[in-house]
């Protein structure tokens, strides 16, 4: 008989990251661990190249990185992201929890462990860990990050931007045995900052406020858009503002009162200790635009402003802790920073939160940039590379590019043209995804932006911020609108007993793609950035062009009623079938089978199913429910068994069956006991259509034990 125990995760306590400063002294020892180690790709800053190396960061300068830990089943994680946005597919609207998706998706506990143990060793103290398990948080001297990362730490000068910072020389690595847990570390630099993406009239001198306002006011916008036709204005929705400084209350209250807007008060949710309002910097004309733009398009929406470090850590930690927070179904982001300047390790670990916002059910929606097509052109590239803006280019968001808008003197539609630095073009990280089809741009790689609004400051909007009011414009300003429609469509959704909008891009691409497209959208078909003209149908300035808000939500919800009858989308059903969320849930589950016992290997991961093995009368079960859809050719359940018995002979003593309700699929016993594991393939076709509880039941007679250990359990369909 083999002993049995079951381990728990201990609590982690949630610390604010430490702030660190630039010097230049003695070099740090960097003397890497003996064992075989891997290189980090993309972790090294791409101003490194073209920058002047100054001398060594002290050996004693505290600096706070972050791990991040790849995801799991990313697949069957793909396969869910299109499903859900699919209508007639099963899953469609069926979003996960943040437990759910962890569970499924995330990294496992045994992972965090794992890098946990390993940065204790190298001496860095873990402040905290993401509630998602994405995203391990560590701080230490310069010598033990280069001793644990494997490289070096210098003093830096950027000449294009005439900024002193510190920088890892070469590619950070870890051992061999991490590999394959973790995905990148972040805070290696201190040279990324996002900038806002807000700008002013050219006629206009920066910062020059006036004591009433002169531009474009919500009635102009929302009766252009025909924001105002929707019959919804954000009631019960919850929008998150993306943001790296803070705003003064006072300001949005002087907004509302001018427009006779009002709407819950906003509030802010502070990330790695970041609160800026009581004193607000540079960035307050950005904060409070977003605030204002998402009020006048959906007054009566909550808005919660997510503050954050400006560093690729401050980033990562708010990406996770919105997603893990799981208060709002909207997130609206004016900052980014171009690609070929961004760590390509710390946008990485960005989309892999997007992924579990889209999984949740929450639209994101990123300013494209100010830049035009060259979108370094204020950074360290410069202006010379074509280039598109992060987080607009992920995947898992959608990008929003700026036009310039006419009014008719009745608030109505007039024209619209592309704004001549509105960001678009091509990615050089992000492969272009499923979704993005019938653009008419031939390639492989995602192109940027996905749709549109006003953005040129020459129509800018007027905003009160700083006490005074300013004309500001920007892709800034078309982000948060385009917010505020996602938060006016989930309105409508929810009253028609619909799910939320979600990801947003696979459904806008599916409408611009229908016969519907010339009365759901404004097309632009006139102007142009440097390197790319608006053209009839999707460009890479303005994207589908901007919303004809009622005729869109209309469609969107025409969507979600008819689905096709017998269909079948390819998908995994059963949730934590490794079982590495440490617990059973989903499955119900004898006390004690789900187990991480060293007695007992897992086919993969730390976790199993462990089933029987007292050597007594002793009988457990294991089950899970999954609905199949109707139309599936193919349903296949699949699970690796290891039979280990202390029973000899012919003769099953101890047997383990295996049911799909009350029909038995297969029975195994000590008889089928081999040194390792064998995964065994069942047939569940014939349930198509029907809810199904699988279920694993192993029976001990009263003498000699046999263990029936089950692991990486899936059923797929299609």
């Amino acid at each position: 008989m083999r002993p049995r125990s079951l381990a728990l995760a201990a609590a982690i306590a949630v610390l604010p990251l430490t702030a660190v400063s630039l010097g230049v002294s003695t070099a740090q020892a960097a003397t890497p661990n003996a064992s075989p180690r891997v290189a980090l790709p993309n972790t090294v800053n791409p101003a490194v190249a073209h920058s002047e190396k100054k001398g060594d960061v002290p050996a004693a300068q505290q600096i706070s990185v972050s791990v991040s830990l790849k995801l799991r089943d990313t697949d069957a994680l793909d396969r869910f992201l299109t499903a859900v946005t699919t209508p007639g597919a099963p899953e469609y609207g069926h979003y996960l929890t943040p437990e759910q998706f962890t569970a499924r998706f995330g990294p496992t506990q045994a992972a965090v462990d794992q890098v946990r143990t390993y940065l204790a060793q190298q001496g860095l103290t873990v402040s905290d860990v993401s509630a998602n398990r994405q995203v391990v948080n560590a701080r230490g001297t310069a010598a033990q990050v280069s001793q644990a990362f494997g490289t070096h730490e210098s003093a830096y000068l950027d000449p294009q931007l005439q900024r002193a910072f510190f920088a890892n020389d070469a590619a950070a690595s870890i051992p061999s045995d991490l590999a394959s847990v973790v995905q990148g570390v972040s805070g290696l630099d201190n040279h990324a900052v996002r900038k806002n993406r807000l700008a002013t009239p050219n006629s206009v001198t920066p910062n020059t406020a006036s004591a009433s306002p002169s531009g474009m006011a919500p009635a102009q916008y929302t009766g252009a858009y025909n924001l105002n036709k929707t019959g919804a204005d954000g009631t019960g929705t919850t929008v998150a503002l993306w943001e790296f400084d803070g705003y003064q209350s006072s300001n949005l209250t002087t907004y509302d009162s001018q427009y006779g807007l009002s709407g819950p008060a906003v509030s802010t949710v502070s990330v790695d200790g970041a609160n800026y309002d009581s004193a607000p910097g540079q960035g307050q004309g950005e904060v409070e635009l977003d605030s204002e733009i998402v009020r006048g398009a959906a007054p009566k929406a909550t808005q919660l402003v997510y503050e954050a470090p400006n560093s690729d850590q401050g980033e990562i930690d708010m990406a996770n802790k919105i997603v893990t927070d799981n208060r709002v179904s909207v997130v609206s982001i004016s900052w980014g920073s171009c690609e070929p300047d961004t760590t390509a390790a710390s946008m990485t670990a960005v989309d892999n939160a997007f992924k579990q916002a889209a999984a949740q059910g929450i639209s994101i929606f990123s300013a494209s940039g100010d830049d035009g097509s060259r979108d370094c052109t204020r950074s360290t590239s410069g202006s010379g590379v074509k280039a598109v803006d992060f987080p607009a280019s992920s995947p898992h968001q959608t990008g929003v590019g700026g036009t310039n808008l006419k009014v008719s003197s009745g608030n109505a539609y007039s024209s619209e043209s592309a704004w001549s630095t509105a960001g678009g073009g091509v990615s050089t990280v992000f492969a272009k995804p499923s979704w993005q089809t019938g653009t008419g741009v031939s390639g492989t790689m995602r192109t940027v932006p996905d749709v549109s609004s006003n953005a040129d400051p020459q129509s800018g909007f007027a905003i009160y911020t700083a006490g005074a009011w300013q004309v500001y414009g920007g892709t800034s300003a078309a982000a948060p609108l385009w917010s505020g429609y996602a938060a006016q469509f989930n309105q409508k959704a929810k009253a028609a007993g619909q799910a939320v909008l979600g990801e947003a891009s696979p459904r806008l691409y599916s409408v611009a793609n229908g016969s519907g497209y010339g009365s759901t959208f404004h097309d632009v078909t006139t102007g142009a950035n440097q390197d790319f003209s608006a053209k009839a149908g999707y460009d890479q300035v303005t994207g589908w062009g901007s919303p004809v808000a009622d005729a869109l939500t209309t469609a969107l919800l025409g969507g979600g009623t008819t689905p096709p009858s017998g269909g079948c989308t390819a998908a995994q059903l059963v949730a934590n079938g490794g079982f590495e969320s440490g617990t059973a849930s989903p499955w119900t589950a004898s006390s004690g089978v789900v187990s991480n016992s060293s007695s007992e290997a897992a086919h993969s991961g730390s976790w199993k199913a462990w089933l029987d093995g007292y050597g007594s009368a002793h009988t457990d079960t294991l089950s899970q429910t999954v609905s199949i859809p109707a139309g599936c050719a193919s349903a296949k359940l699949t699970f690796w068994l290891h039979v280990d018995t202390a029973e000899t002979g012919s003769t099953a003593y101890d047997k383990l069956t295996v049911q799909a309700n009350s029909t038995t699929l297969a029975t195994y016993s000590n008889v089928d006991a081999a040194a390792g594991y064998v995964q065994r393939t069942l047939d569940l076709t014939s349930f198509a259509g029907q809810t199904v509880t699988v279920k694993f039941t192993g029976t001990e007679d009263s003498s000699l034990q046999t263990s029936f250990v089950i692991d990486d359990v899936a059923l797929n369909v299609g």
